[in-house]
This record gives C-alpha cells, structure tokens and sequence, in this order.
C-alpha cells in the first residue's frame, strides 16, 4: 500500500479539466489542475476531530481526520485542507500499520524521485507538496477493502484581532467530487488559558459549551455544538486606553534572534479618516452560476459598510467594463440603495479584460485628507486586452495615485503572482478563496476591518538592537481593532526601544528585553520562516527563477521543514531503512494481500503517480527528477539526504548518522559516548541537547564554536573544565 500527499492551490474536477485549461493563456501565471481518475472503491470519512489551542496570540492546530473503505475493492481518496493566511505547517503524520509516523523534509525533486520508487515497490510513504495560495491536498491511496487510514496535521497561525476580541476561524478540509463520502460531521474544540486576560469566547456560527473541570492545565476548554466544518469564534481580549505592544522571542545560539512583535493601537481616534472606496469586480462568463451571487453579495457587503463620510464606486468588467456612475457617489441613503440595486442586476458573460478594469478604476485620483481603498475580485486570467500579469501588476503600482489595493482570487485559475504583486506594491492584502469557500465572507471580512484607520504609513524602528528582515515589508496601515504584527530577526540583545511611526505624527514606543540566547518559542522562526518564504515565492513568479533566490527558498525550506516549491516532507515506513537500499517485493506490498488484479492496480496508479508528478513539475516549472531502473543505487544516493526537523535545526541522514546542517568542518569537536556521564552532565548543562541527541546513538550537531559528536568510543567522563568550554563556546 501507499499513501500520497500534495499541497496543491487547486479544485481537481475532471470534468471540467479542459475548460480550466483553456481560460489560461500560453505562459500566463495560472495554476493548472490535473486530472485524476475516480475511486471505485466506497471511502468514507469517518471521523474530523479539530482543537485549536491558543497560547498568547498564537493558535495551534491539530487536525485528525480518519478515513475507511467500506467497499469491497481497493480505492483512493482526494482531500484539501485550506490553511489560515500564513499558517506555519509544522508537520504531517499518516498511520501505517497502526503506527503514527511523522516525515521529514527533502528538496521537491529528490523527494518525488523517491516517493515514485517506492510507490513502484508497493509501500506506504507520503509526500506533502507545496504550490501556494494556502491549500494542502492529502491523496490517499491505496485504502484496501475494510481498512481505515488516519491522518494528523499540525499548523500554526498568528491569531488576528478584530475589535476587542482574537478571532478563530476554521475551515475543514474538502474532497474532490466522487472521492470521499463524509459520513461524520466535525467535532472541535478550543482551548483557552484561564484568567483575566481572555473573557468567555462566543461564535456568529455556533453554538459553543465550556467543558467545567477539564483536564486541560491552566486552559478552559471550549466545545463547538453541532458539525464545525466551517467556524468563526471570537474571544474577548481585555482592551486598556492606550496602545500595547508585547514581543515574543527567540534567539538560538550563533545566529541572529527571532521576535514576534505586535502592536494593539489604543481605541479609534475621535476624527474619523474619510474612505474613497472603488469595488471592481469580474463578470465574464466564468463567473456564472454561483460565482455571480457571490460577487453580488460581497457588493452588498461592502457597502454596508460606508458611512455618510465616504464615498464610492463599484466596476464591473467582462469583455467591457461598466460601472454604477461616472466618478465618485457619495455614501448617501439614496446612492447605496441605488448602488445596491446595480449590484443585484449584474449577469454573468464574455472574456475577461482585467487592463480596462484597472484603467478605468485608477483613472480617478482620491482627495488629499482622504484613505483610498481599491478591492479587485477576479476568478481568472486576463484574456482581452493586455494579458501579461507583470505588465499588468505594473500598470496598477503605476497608476494607483496613493490608494491602497485589496485582490481576491476566486477559484484554480487566478493569475496569482498578479494578484500578490497588485496587493504589495499596493499596500494591501492578497486574498486567495477556493471553491468551496464564500467570497462573501472573505470580502465582508476585509471591508469590516477597513472601516476605521487608526494611522497609516506605519513603520518599526528600534534602539538597541538591529532588526533586518521584517516581513511584512514597508509601511503598512493599522485599522481599528486590529492589530499589527511583525516577525523580524533582529542582531544584538538586551534592552531595546521598539517604536512605531505613522503618518500624522502617530507614533507608540515601548521598552523590552531581547535576549542573547533563548530555546523558548522555536515557533517564532517557523512563523518568521513561513512569510519569508511566501515573499520568496511571489518574487519567484514574478521575476522567474534564479541561483540566489532559488537557494534561499530551498534552504529555508529544508532547516525549517516548510513545504515549498523547492522543498517536499516526505514520510517513509516504519522499519524502512533510511540509508538501505528497497529490496523488490519487501514487506507492505500488496502481493502479499491481494491478486494479479490489485497489481495490476497499483501500476496503473504508480504510471498515473508518474504523469502527475510531471505535470505538477511543468505547472511550479521544476523539472521533475527520472526514476531510474537502477533503484537501489537512487534509493541509497537520496534516501541518504533525508533529513528530520528538530525544534529549528535540520538534520540530514548521512552513513548513518544524523549530522545537523549547521556542523562546520573547522568547528572544535568533542565526541560523547552515549547515555555516559558526560551525555547527561551535557543533557543537563544545555537542555536544548536534549531533543538533538534523542535522534540516536550516531548524532553530529553543531553549536557556535563547538560540534557534539555521538559515537561509541567517544569519551564518558568531562573535567568541569572541558564541561564549561563546551557550555561557553556552545
């Protein structure tokens, strides 16, 4: 048996395969399905249980999902997971044999070529790819007659707040049609600390119950009442008079500190910033159907929420472009019900001509005193008019006179490195919506938040300490009840002065203390890590790809185990040898269990494995690695390289040995012997050891001056001289 994982930013439906293909232009940015043929065996997902934990304003997410085939053949499933905006996977877990096993991560190219082999041997790995835009895809196969499978996804994500309270969101995972049966609905729950800071957490969705004399420390446990297949909790957060700013660090030794930092602006201003707001929105014949009552609602949406101090236009485009007036209407009773009434009649047909849209959009310039918000909703690719997607993000930063730019991107065909490019040249957000969720919401979401500017033009600066490679870069607005989080590195420690600056003269300081070496919070570089790669990737597509930009993506990938274009986690059998080459016909495989026909079966999906691994390569233009006959050669040449995230260090299986990937050759060695006095004295003195050196009895990890080398005829007893210059240089 094998169970395959992609991440990919896609709907799969066959059936209309062909007509996503042919509204992409040749060479336009656009993320391109392929086909997949439907199970014949009944799989079921049986169970969907979820618990989000919030520590501070991080929440942690595991996902377990368990699946079975009730039908009498062997069969396959396709599941999506939509993750939060800029969620930090931190690891994927399949059950084989009854045994839960976690993966490490390996370059995109070396991880398919190995994942290909194996499926070729009838085994069980699994591979989770990434291809932006936010979606996971677990495909699951083969599931044997009467087994059951269960998956486990852990996740991270900044919680954002929205008014007084840190808002939840959670959105279950969807199959493709025909796949999976979901015969149970979701069961979530949510975890709290206890005490002041937080009040009681309410939903707009659900119903929510606190669990009394729960078992989870210093938590209250909150349950969802009913199916929390799609969930919005908010949970109070206590809100003083003026602004706060909290930080949260993490600084290994050797290298530049990580921090969370965050900025919760005091309560709105008295004077309220006028808004121009323009709402453009696609209508060509793609858009039909239930994609076009969407657009009408986030229309109503969004104007529900302009006051009689704003001002408004609403676009719509298809072959031609139309829009409710000539210039701006004021937020009046009169013009918002006439506006409305424009939303509810707008239809569906013809091409999609984006450069017209933005052509007349950003022709009108806002006033001086007043905040000007552009929101762009689009399901496809430009295909009348100017379709290149860089000419046209350059055209929108060229033009947009000042006014910031909000895209969504509805559904697989979007010109997505468009969109991210329109949003931060433009100093706006890029929203990214599949299929099975509601544009309304996402639209509504943004539209709420942007109804109060607390200050604009806002940067960090600090005294103390240098931050360098901050994401999110440059200046950026802050909206009422919202706050403004940073994820930097920052080089020096100690007291440091952290200030914001906005335009107008808004400025907020604070005082904290970074340190010099922390193993707290390891979570702050993934989340750091996580948004430095989605710049990285959207400079990617929009610059091609190149040696620099390339090696920086792949390396973050690999030391903190992200799924990227260039870098793949892949999860392997137990007992699988990871520096042995596959024996033909080893244990797991299907001959064992079932006939000539379930053979048959498992060449034709490891043939079908074969064309969608190219095609996944042609699509994030990584050309994909050749499996070759000589398997036992290319399974010990790449099985060599795998590598195993430990809190922030990776590190990479080689002869045996599992060396971390900051071990220099000129760094000063000492080798320890094994569970001796000196590997506990060691244990003790450092406690970050602790997790590297239970990889085994055969570990290299490196410190900042310093390597520690496991071996059996390493030495077993330390002077606490030798023990203090470890201590030192580590």
């Amino acid at each position: 048996m094998f169970t395959r994982f992609l991440a990919l930013a896609a709907a799969w439906v066959p059936g209309v395969l062909a007509a996503q293909r042919s509204a992409c232009p040749p060479n336009a940015d656009c993320i391109r399905p392929f086909p997949i043929r439907p199970p014949a065996a009944h799989i079921a997902r049986t169970a969907s249980d979820v618990r989000i934990t919030l520590d501070g304003r991080v929440l942690r997410y595991e996902i377990n999902e368990t699946f079975v085939n009730r039908g009498g053949a062997v069969g396959e499933a396709d599941y999506l997971l939509p993750l939060p905006r800029n969620a930090a996977f931190e690891d994927l877990a399949l059950e084989i044999n009854g045994e839960l096993v976690n993966g490490e991560t390996l370059p995109a190219d070396r991880a398919r070529g190995i994942y290909e082999e194996i499926v070729r041997r009838s085994r069980d790995p699994g591979l989770v790819e990434w291809m932006g835009q936010g979606l996971l895809r677990t495909r699951i196969f083969p599931i044997a007659a009467g087994e059951t499978k269960r998956v486990v996804i852990r996740f991270r994500a900044v919680a954002p707040r929205e008014g007084n309270a840190l808002r939840i969101d959670y959105l279950s995972g969807g199959t493709t049609p025909g796949s999976v049966e979901s015969s149970a609905p979701t069961s979530l729950s949510l975890l709290i600390p206890r005490g002041d800071a937080y009040g009681t957490p309410y939903s707009p969705t659900h119903q929510l119950d606190v669990v009394e004399g729960s078992s989870a420390l210093r938590a209250r446990e909150i349950r969802v009442r009913g199916d929390a297949s799609r969930l919005t909790a908010l949970v109070p957060v206590r809100e003083g008079a003026s602004a706060a700013i909290t930080s949260v660090a993490y600084a290994p030794a050797g290298e530049d500190g990580f921090a969370l930092i965050t900025l919760s602006p005091p309560p709105q201003r008295a004077a309220r910033v006028p808004r121009d707001v323009t709402f453009i929105v696609d209508i060509s014949g793609s858009m039909s159907g239930g994609k076009i009552e969407q657009a009408r609602a986030a229309g109503r949406t969004l104007l529900g929420t302009l006051s009689p101090a704003d001002r408004f236009r609403l676009i719509s485009f298809s072959s031609d472009v139309d829009e409710f007036r000539d210039g701006w209407a004021t937020a009046t009773d009169d013009n918002l019900r006439a506006g409305r009434a424009w939303v509810n009649d707008l239809r569906a047909a013809g091409s999609t001509n984006i450069e017209a849209a933005l052509d007349r959009a950003l022709t009108t310039d806002t006033r001086n005193g007043r905040l000007g918000l552009v929101l762009l909703l689009t399901d496809g690719a430009a295909t009348v008019g100017e379709r290149d997607p860089q000419r046209l993000a350059e055209m929108a930063a060229r033009r947009r006179a000042g006014q910031r730019i909000f895209t969504f991107g509805l559904g697989a065909d979007v010109q997505a490195a468009m969109l991210e490019r329109m949003a931060i040249e433009g100093r706006g957000t890029a929203h990214f919506v599949q299929p099975s969720e509601d544009v309304e919401h996402a639209v509504g979401v943004v539209a709420q938040q942007l109804t109060a500017p607390v200050a604009t033009g806002v940067t960090l600066q600090a005294q103390g300490v240098t931050l360098r490679q901050m994401q999110p870069e440059g200046p950026q607005d802050v909206f009422a009840g919202q706050d403004l989080t940073y994820v930097v590195r920052y080089r020096g420690s100690g007291a440091a002065t952290l200030t914001f600056r906005g335009d107008g003269g808004a400025e907020w300081t604070e005082r904290v203390t970074l340190p010099e070496r922390s193993h707290d919070n390891a979570f702050v570089a993934k989340l750091w890590a996580v948004q430095r790669v989605g710049w990285l990737s959207a400079e990617r597509r929009r610059q091609g790809p190149n040696r620099e930009l390339d090696n920086e993506l792949r390396e973050l990938g690999m030391k903190y185990g992200i799924p990227t274009e260039l870098s793949s986690y892949l999860v392997l059998e137990p007992g699988m040898p990871a520096n042995q080459p596959l024996a033909a016909g080893a244990g797991g495989g299907l001959g064992g269990r079932a006939g000539d026909a379930q053979h048959e079966f498992v060449a034709a999906r490891a043939a079908a494995a074969q064309r969608a691994v190219k095609s996944l390569a042609d699509a994030a233009s990584i050309a994909p690695s050749p499996v070759t006959q000589n398997a036992g050669a290319r399974d010990r040449r790449d099985v060599d390289a795998l590598a195993r995230q430990v809190g922030d260090r990776t590190f990479v299986q080689r002869g045996g040995q599992w060396v971390d990937t900051r071990f220099r050759d000129d760094m000063r060695r000492v080798t320890i012997k094994p569970f001796s006095a000196a590997y506990f004295a060691l244990v003790q003195k450092v406690p970050a050891l602790a997790a590297a050196f239970a990889l085994g009895d055969s570990v290299s990890v490196g410190g900042r001056n310093v390597a520690l080398v496991l071996a059996a005829n390493g030495t077993e007893q330390l002077s606490a001289a030798e023990l203090d210059g470890i201590v030192r240089d580590w």
